[in-house]
Formats: C-alpha cells, sequence, structure tokens
C-alpha cells in the first residue's frame, strides 16, 4: 500500500475503563490491566470498522483470537489442513480448546486441602453421563496436584483419566465415610446392584493412565465391578497401611482391605481388564477377590509392602479364571505373594520375588512364595532369591493339586515333584554327621533321591528312600538305601527328623579327598 502519511506517533495512558476512541494509529496504554490497544482511524482513511484494535501483549486475553488453523510452522512450512492450500479448515478458539477437558475446567483444585469430591465426580457425570453421544466424550485431564475426596468417586462407561504421572496427580482420600475411595459406575454412574439397570450401559471400555490412588484411610482403594475391556496404564495404588503395622500383623491383625477388588453377577462377569506397569504398595492386599472372573492381566507391575500380593478365592461359582500374572515384581510381602486358593486355569510366569514370605523381617520362611489349592493352575519360570535351604523349611511353590514349573529349579504336577541336578561337595573326614539338604514334613511325607558320589576314582550310584513320621513320632521314621559302588568311597548318608524338619546328613572318613554329591530329590507324597 502507498504511504499516505508520516507523523510522530502519539500515545496515552490510563486506566481501562477510561480508554478513549484512539486516533488512527494513536496507542493507548491501559495501565491497570496492562494491555495495549491502536485506533483503527476513520472510514474514509480505508479501516473497516471504527474503534480501538488490541495488541497482543503477555498480558492479553488469548480469548480475542475468533479462529484457529492448525499451522505446525516449526517443520519449516505451513501444514496443508484443507483440501487446498488456499481453502484452509477454520475452527473457532472455543472448539479448539475443547479438545480435551481439564478437571479444573469443572471447579477442582488440586491442593491437597479443597474437597475436590464434588467437582470430579461433576466432571465425570458431565463428560460421559448427561447424553449417550459420543462426541461429548473428552479424555479427562488430571494436572499434577493432590485431587482430596471423602467420598467415593464414581468412574462410569467409556471415561479416560490422564494424569501427568504416577505419584504427580494423585486422587487423595482422607476423612469420610466411603467403604472405597474410587470404583466403576454405568453410563449413567450408577454402581452395585444398580448397574446396568434404567438403560444404562455396564462399565465397560473405561482407561485410567499416569496417576495414584492414595488414601489414609482403612479402606480398599479400587472396585471393579461387572465391567469389561477396561485398562489401568502406570498407576499406583498406596493405601495407609505402615511398615510397622504390617511387620506386627501377627500380633494386630491388618483390616480386611485391598487395593483392587473385582465384582462380578452371573449375568455381568468382570472380563479383559489389563493393569500395566502399576504398583500397589502399603496395604493389606494388593489384588483381592474371589469374584468369578475371565481374563485378567496384571503385568510389569510392582507389589511392594502387603500382607499378601494377589489372592484368589470362590465365593461363588467358578470363581477367578484366566488371572495371568506376570513380569511383576514382589517385594517385602508378609505372607505369599501369590496364593491362588481354590481358583483354577491361572498362571503365574517370568516373575521376580525378593522378600516375600519371611513376616516382612523374621529371617526365617514361615509361608510359601507362591500357594496353588486347586487344580489348572501353573506357574512358569518364576525366580525366587529363596535360597534352597530356605526353601527346604518352606517351600517355594506350595502345589496341593496343579501342574506348575517354578523357577528352573523344579518341576511339578499335583504331588509329584522332581527337582533338578545339584551338586554338593562332601568334606573329608567329616567324624560328625553334617546336613545336606532339609525336607519339611508338612508337606512331603516320602521322598527319594538320586544320587552319585565321586571321590577320586571311587564312584558310587544308588537310591534312597526316606518315609518320614508324624512330627510328634520321629521313631517312625524309616530308610533304605540302594547303591552300588565300584570301590569302598568313605561315605555314610544318614536320615534325622526332628519334629517336622527331615535332615539327609554324611559323614566321610580321612583319605585326604573331599567328595562330591550329586543328586536330585523326587517327592512321593
Amino acid at each position: 500500500m502507498a504511504i499516505v502519511q508520516v507523523s510522530r506517533i502519539t500515545n496515552r495512558k490510563g486506566l481501562q475503563e477510561n480508554l478513549p476512541q484512539l486516533a488512527g494509529a494513536e496507542l493507548g496504554w491501559a495501565v491497570d490491566s496492562q494491555r495495549l490497544y491502536i485506533g483503527n482511524g476513520t472510514l474514509q482513511e480505508g479501516a473497516p470498522v471504527v474503534g480501538n484494535t488490541e495488541i497482543l501483549t503477555e498480558n492479553s486475553d488469548i480469548a480475542v483470537l475468533s479462529n484457529y488453523t492448525y499451522a505446525d510452522t516449526v517443520v519449516g512450512y505451513a501444514a496443508q489442513t484443507g483440501p487446498t492450500a488456499t481453502d484452509p479448515v477454520v475452527r473457532t478458539l472455543q472448539a479448539k480448546l475443547d479438545d480435551q477437558a481439564s478437571i479444573r475446567d469443572f471447579g477442582a483444585v488440586g491442593d491437597g486441602v479443597t474437597d475436590d469430591t464434588a467437582a470430579i465426580n461433576r466432571a465425570l457425570y458431565q463428560l460421559y453421563c448427561r447424553e449417550n453421544n459420543s462426541e461429548i466424550r473428552r479424555s479427562l485431564f488430571f494436572p499434577a496436584g493432590t485431587y482430596l475426596v471423602t467420598d467415593t468417586i464414581v468412574i462410569p462407561t467409556y471415561a479416560k483419566l490422564v494424569g501427568e504421572g504416577a505419584n504427580h496427580s494423585t486422587i487423595y482420600m482422607s476423612g469420610g465415610s466411603a467403604s472405597v475411595l474410587a470404583q466403576y459406575g454405568d453410563s449413567r454412574q450408577q454402581t452395585g446392584v444398580n448397574i446396568g439397570t434404567n438403560s444404562a450401559t455396564p462399565p465397560r471400555n473405561i482407561e485410567i493412565s499416569s496417576m495414584t490412588f492414595q488414601s489414609d484411610e482403612d479402606i480398599s482403594l479400587f472396585l471393579v465391578n461387572r465391567a469389561q475391556q477396561c485398562w489401568f496404564h502406570s498407576v499406583n495404588f498406596v493405601g495407609s497401611i505402615t511398615t510397622a503395622r504390617l511387620e506386627n500383623a501377627d500380633v494386630t491383625p491388618l483390616p480386611d482391605i485391598a487395593a483392587v477388588g473385582f465384582a462380578s453377577t452371573t449375568t455381568l462377569v468382570t472380563q479383559d481388564i489389563t493393569f500395566d506397569c502399576c504398583s500397589f504398595e502399603n496395604i493389606t492386599y494388593g489384588i483381592a477377590t474371589g469374584a468369578e472372573l475371565m481374563g485378567i492381566t496384571v503385568s510389569n507391575s510392582n507389589f511392594n509392602y502387603l500382607y499378601q500380593g494377589i489372592v484368589l478365592g470362590v465365593d461363588s461359582g467358578t470363581g477367578p479364571t484366566g488371572f495371568r500374572t506376570v513380569h511383576n515384581m514382589f517385594n517385602n510381602i508378609y505372607a505369599e505373594a501369590i496364593d491362588y486358593g481354590e481358583a483354577g486355569l491361572n498362571v503365574s510366569a517370568y516373575n521376580v520375588f525378593y522378600n516375600v514370605g519371611y513376616n516382612i523381617s523374621t529371617g526365617t520362611p514361615l509361608s510359601p512364595i507362591i500357594s496353588f489349592g486347586n487344580d489348572n493352575n501353573v506357574s512358569v519360570n518364576d525366580l525366587f532369591e529363596r535360597s534352597d535351604s530356605d526353601a527346604y523349611i518352606m517351600p517355594r511353590v506350595r502345589i496341593l493339586s496343579s501342574v506348575a514349573t517354578s523357577g528352573g529349579v523344579q518341576s511339578q504336577m499335583g504331588r509329584l515333584f522332581q527337582g533338578n541336578g545339584k551338586t554338593f561337595t562332601l568334606l573329608n573326614n567329616q567324624s560328625s554327621y553334617q546336613p545336606i539338604f532339609y525336607v519339611n514334613n508338612d508337606d512331603v511325607k516320602a521322598f527319594q533321591m538320586f544320587y552319585t558320589i565321586t571321590r577320586g576314582s571311587a564312584v558310587r550310584n544308588g537310591i534312597m528312600t526316606v518315609v518320614s513320621g508324624p512330627a510328634d513320632s520321629v521313631g517312625d521314621l524309616a530308610t533304605s538305601d540302594d547303591y552300588t559302588e565300584n570301590t569302598f568311597t568313605g561315605v555314610v548318608l544318614n536320615v534325622t527328623q526332628s519334629g517336622s524338619q527331615v535332615q539327609m546328613q554324611y559323614t566321610t572318613s580321612s583319605t585326604g579327598l573331599s567328595g562330591t554329591l550329586t543328586y536330585s530329590i523326587t517327592h512321593l507324597a
């Protein structure tokens, strides 16, 4: 355009409410709102309208931009959003900002002091329950903060909750009288026996990620009720049980609460629920249920400072089936890490178990690490910190009637147990009996040791059969040792029983050479 006039720029300043009509190109500064304006000029000068135009500054209200077009100029060019470069897609700024909803848009504060219960439940209702229209559903974003609640949060069908990371975005229960921090609801936010009534859609396709559910009350944290195809990713569940309370559980029983519980009916069976990269800690049970379930997966997660990790039983019907516990870590578990109880058709695989079954700090194993009480459960390639000597006192895996392999050191089918081959050094000139291994009579009534002893050129191969007696009647212990040797090895094997502990022992003569015992154990009963 042609320059028609060059003149000195004038400006005014004052309060926002006193801003006058500025002359063309005249600047006006509102000192109280820190906003800058320029006069449009007259219609005769070519201005489309008479008035003032705000110049954007860091203090401007972005809402003055009425339209939005995606550009992505950071790549070096403007993206083509429409059918042609000259016909871009233009959206209102309001529509752009509504692409994602923030919990703070509904009044939640997240300061750990303000009660955000009503705001959270209101947001969940407005986004997912008010209308049965998929177009109004938005991801509900929880900016980093602690969202205090005093009553149960009801998460409805199709909800998607996204935080800024576990331990960054936390829904925190303190006070109130609720029995659970959060639970699933149907498309009308109905819970319990009302789920699915009034033409509502039962809980399904609910996603929760990058958040923490925590309580300082002795309550359960989350109830998955009559749901299908739901996912938890990078979610922490943190309870109120301190380490001191956990260690003292044999004196003061812990409350019957779980990080996650499940519920089903015969017509609405909870199924296809996934927990991935989650954490369960400081509560009685990580996961506990006897409900009928199908296809629950817990993977790549952490169980820490719990009385028991995962406990499955049977309330009625068939109980949980298809429960897969894979690639997890269990540590500081008072009793069993996994107890599949009377449930069947469930698996534990590729998990790692550290301090489990030692009542946290006793140093002596008092519980098995994994316990199966029914047929058709399996433990595959689980790994255990528990030593062989401790495993003879209390087994790593107690299987009453199942099929399992355990940690690469044993295989088991029902009550038939076959241990892997092991090697033990028989020290020279041991005149008093020395222990080789222990077997717990509570679990093993009879076993055989298949063995070979080599000592220099002397070789002995045999089978020792042991039938133990009741713990209060050690005189009933019976053994037989059937072996062949090419020459005298100078080794004597012996079995003793003290209470429920059966010990394999040895003595050796003085030949100047130690011997090597290679053996494997088979449990017969």
